[in-house]
């Protein structure tokens, strides 16, 4: 027994699934991760008998996953994706959710059913395993090879999709079952060792301005970026570490360099270096920041003028203005001129700045549900 889904995948990977019984939604039972809009929708609802044992076996040994796309294009970093990984052959599909008007969502090919390899990092060239799926992974795919990829995507050599939710059952059953050994090398730890100890470093550095110093950075060094392709090289790190105060070792950056430049071509992606130095929140709270951005960027564009984000704000809630210390009106300049010195443009805000801002707000909050209520409140959801 199968779903109209999984079969697509198998019989035409190209297939645009348009029928409103195939409609999906792929979260998964007690997932927090879901966007609230999929949450009530189950993905394997409808059963049908497949005439061929193989095909059936093939479907059963799957691991359903979520993604995103890592981006500071809005339009893309909101993409919706849902993925499979095969176990019979190593191989994985991922599609895209389609929004089409208020009630529709269709499910379409975004990455075709093949074998691939990591093509980035310390895994460049090595195929993807089981052991490659869990939250917080990091797929990448040369843009090349998928033609029919949005431009927006294209215009980057590799598109790196994060798993923001996987199916735990799934795994655990079929990891049980497997005999594949995928473990984490050494370099891989010394990697993950001298990240913790920067972000470690500059923990109490952030504890009090994180905000602002993450606004800040992303906007300056998105103003270095000339070419707009997001590569730097090593003398703008310094120079952005020197200009924020971020007192980094020139052992530590050494090693840091080592790392984010594996390509050895003197350059590397601001991105990775903001995260490797800072960190980042986790896809919990990341899944609600992507909330509130996409309820504001109502026509999906990828930026919200200030004024719908002034309109929208509402501060009632406020423990400041609860307590009578301060008045709606004043938070809501506060929240918005922190935000505009983020910015670019002096009249909208990016995804990226918008994501910076609570980047940097979530560094001083340690509860998740905290940082969620903190989050929701303003925009109403």
């Amino acid at each position: 027994m199968i779903d109209h889904l999984s079969r697509a995948v198998i019989s035409d990977p190209e297939q645009n699934l348009t029928s409103e019984k195939q409609e999906i939604a792929h979260i998964l039972p007690d997932s927090k991760l879901a966007p609230t809009r999929f949450r009530k929708r189950t993905l394997h609802e409808t059963k049908i008998r497949t005439q061929s044992t193989l095909t059936e076996n093939i479907l059963s040994h799957k691991v359903q996953f979520d993604g995103r796309i890592i981006s500071r294009n809005g339009r893309d970093a909101c993409r919706e994706l849902v993925g499979f990984f095969f176990t019979h052959d190593q191989s994985l599909t991922i599609y895209e959710y389609r929004q089409f008007g208020k009630n529709r969502t269709n499910v379409l090919p975004f990455i075709q059913k093949n074998i691939y390899c990591h093509q980035h990092g310390r895994r460049k060239g090595k195929q993807y395993q089981l052991g490659d799926l869990y939250i917080g992974a990091n797929l990448t795919f040369l843009s090349s090879d998928h033609p029919r990829l949005p431009e927006s995507v294209k215009e980057n050599t590799v598109l790196t999709l994060r798993i923001t939710n996987i199916d735990w059952r799934a795994l655990d059953s079929l990891k049980t079952d497997s005999v594949e050994h995928n473990d984490v090398t050494n370099e891989e730890t010394n990697d993950r060792m001298i990240f913790k100890a920067i972000q470690d470093r500059l923990k109490e550095q952030l504890h009090q301005r994180g905000v602002r110093i993450l606004t800040g950075l992303g906007k300056y060094l998105q103003q270095l970026d000339k070419e707009g392709n997001g590569l730097l090289d090593k003398a703008d790190f310094k120079q952005a570490l020197k200009l924020f105060r971020l007192d980094v070792s020139e052992n530590d950056f050494e090693s840091l360099w080592l790392i984010l430049n594996s390509s050895g071509n003197s350059r590397a992606d601001y991105g990775e270096f903001k995260r490797a130095i800072i960190g980042e929140m986790n896809e919990y709270r990341k899944s609600f920041v992507r909330k509130a951005f996409m309820k504001l960027d109502f026509n999906k564009t990828g930026s919200v003028s200030i004024i719908d984000i002034r309109k929208c704000y509402c501060a009632k809630k406020h423990p400041q203005v609860i307590s009578g210390h301060s008045t709606e009106e004043e938070i809501k300049s506060s929240f918005l001129e922190t935000l505009k010195d983020a910015c670019s443009k002096s009249d909208e805000v990016s995804y990226g700045e918008f994501e910076d801002y609570y980047e940097g707000l979530s560094i001083g909050i340690v509860d998740d549900e905290a940082f969620v209520n903190i989050l929701c409140t303003p925009w109403g959801i």
